[in-house]
């Protein structure tokens, strides 16, 4: 596979440091001692989708990416020095398509990776139809444009990870699986207990380097409030050094950022719950009270933000899991 690599995936996209043209991207930026965060580029944009590698006797990669960032995660893996064998196992917090699209093509390049998952996930990355079908009607053509497909992963590749599991980075590392439902009832955290850091998925939220705010993820079908909050004082509980974001990048201070997200989460909320009940448009009302959120953000950033956190997939979420706990009153759920 080498000869594919070496002119990197998109060399133009520069960062104001960049200097000379003729440089490959970087290899990645190192976040803690033994933590490499690597931009994983969907949709050739910097900055959006994070994979993290962290290094030790058995390197395990957390996050791959959609299965369009394989491309980049495989030369930065490459660029690195990373052989074939030489990748000991491969996390995904969660199974939506941006986080673990990717994963069939990780596991087929490094053929003696495990594949860790949460034990809700595991069989959706064996066989993908389901998640697969349901990406399709939500994301419709954006799934092959944007994000890619899933690649099946064999079975006996697969680890489920239960909450509280370790696994062996080092003699001195682990990570520490945190089962962390709310985002998605498949989402699950993971702290390195040689830095601190805590790799959160989507758990925390979105906040994107060039896009302003820290916003909440909630997409269907499985988002839930009361989990979600519940996995915010999971996280809190660990007292972790960083917050590395999926989307986007290390955040310091990381319990003012978990009371902030906490926060966040619940006036998002309070704004779709009060429109649930007043048979007003959910999006409507969360774009009226939060779009103030982008102002003074540029406009090929919001861009961005549309993509991996609009306002109508948190809209969508809201709604469905307003509509699952409301009393049935005889009405379908719409």
């Amino acid at each position: 596979m080498s000869g594919t690599h070496h002119h990197g995936p998109g060399g133009h996209h520069h960062h104001a440091g960049d200097s000379d043209d003729t440089l490959p991207p970087p290899t990645g930026t190192r976040i803690a001692e033994g933590v490499l965060e690597l931009d994983t580029r969907l949709g050739g944009w910097d900055r959006v989708t994070a994979g993290y590698l962290i290094e030790g006797d058995a390197p395990v990669l957390v996050e791959t990416g959609s299965q369009s960032s394989v491309p980049a995660l495989l030369a930065h893996l490459d660029r690195l020095g990373l052989g074939p064998n030489d990748l000991a196992g491969v996390v995904v917090t969660h199974i939506h398509l941006d986080h673990a699209g990717g994963v069939g093509d990780v596991a087929r390049a490094f053929p003696k990776a495990t594949v860790y998952v949460h034990p809700k996930g595991a069989r959706h990355l064996a066989d993908p139809t389901k998640l697969v079908d349901s990406a399709a009607r939500v994301y419709g053509p954006l799934l092959d444009s944007l994000y890619g497909r899933l690649d099946p992963t064999p079975a006996e590749r697969i680890h489920v990870l239960e909450d509280g599991e370790e696994i062996r980075v080092s003699a001195n590392r682990f990570l520490t699986a945190i089962d962390s439902p709310g985002h998605a009832k498949h989402h699950l955290g993971l702290h390195d207990s040689w830095s601190g850091t805590l790799f959160v998925g989507d758990a925390v939220g979105v906040k994107l380097p060039d896009g302003g705010v820290l916003r909440p993820s909630t997409p269907p079908p499985d988002f839930d409030l009361d989990l979600a909050l519940q996995s915010l004082g999971k996280f809190a509980d660990r007292r972790p050094t960083g917050l590395a974001l999926a989307h986007y990048g290390l955040l310091a201070d990381p319990l003012d950022v978990l009371d902030e997200a906490n926060g966040t989460l619940r006036r998002w909320a309070g704004v779709a719950e009060a429109a649930f009940r007043n048979g007003e448009d959910i999006a409507a009302a969360l774009s009226a009270t939060f779009a103030s959120d982008l102002d003074g953000v540029a406009e090929e950033h919001r861009e961005k933000l549309e993509v991996m956190n609009g306002v109508h997939s948190n809209a969508a979420g809201l709604q469905r899991w307003l509509a699952t706990k409301a009393p049935a009153e005889g009405t379908s759920e719409t």
